[in-house]
């Protein structure tokens, strides 16, 4: 068996059960292996959460910012980011949701190498949301004076907000709300 199967098995469970409830013994049962070689492949507990976070975050690369950054420059690519991470909530629905929530949830307090990981990411991609935003005032579709940093907060809650209100409360309107709060951020951001 694959490392690259082991770490997508592994990453689906985490979404349902957290990084936390991740065991050696788990995988070894779930995958048919012997603990001693999963054991092999990552050392230790924390060793496997970190290769799952860094395998969780190629997978969102693949799936959500290399499509999405193919659009054209501009709101187009704001656009393009805003429905390929919605395409990526609506895909993970079935494995727990957005992986990267539950581990925000989480490890938001618990300070270690799988922490640091994830900040480094969610940090990342808060970055590829506003330099997404910086493009589009540079191409003339957002006024001069939209703050990125201030757009990718907010499209970041839109998104935080459309998770909780589609998986905790199963509210049939999220992605109309969703819809409504996204096209409200860009009608106040365009020239």
């Amino acid at each position: 068996m694959t490392r690259q199967t082991i770490l997508e098995h592994a990453s689906n469970l985490a979404s349902r059960i957290g990084l936390e409830g991740l065991s050696i013994g788990r995988l070894a049962q779930d995958l048919n292996l012997s603990k001693s070689g999963l054991f092999a492949h990552f050392r230790s507990m924390e060793a496997l959460q970190v290769k799952v976070l860094e395998h969780a975050a190629e997978r969102f690369v693949a799936v959500v910012i290399k499509p999405a950054l193919a659009a054209p420059r501009g709101e187009p690519r704001v656009r393009a980011v805003f429905e390929r991470w919605r395409g990526w909530l609506k895909e993970n629905d079935a494995h727990g949701g957005c992986f990267f929530v539950a581990a925000a949830t989480e490890l938001d307090d618990r300070p270690g190498p799988a922490r640091d990981v994830l900040v480094r990411q969610q940090k990342d991609w808060l970055e590829v949301l506003a330099n997404v935003a910086r493009t589009a005032v540079n191409e003339g579709h957002f006024l001069k004076n939209v703050d990125p940093e201030q757009f990718a907060q907010e499209l970041f809650g839109i998104m935080l907000a459309y998770h909780y209100t589609t998986r905790l409360l199963s509210d049939p309107k999220s992605e109309i709300r969703a819809d409504s709060a996204f096209e409200s951020l860009i009608a106040r951001s365009r020239k």
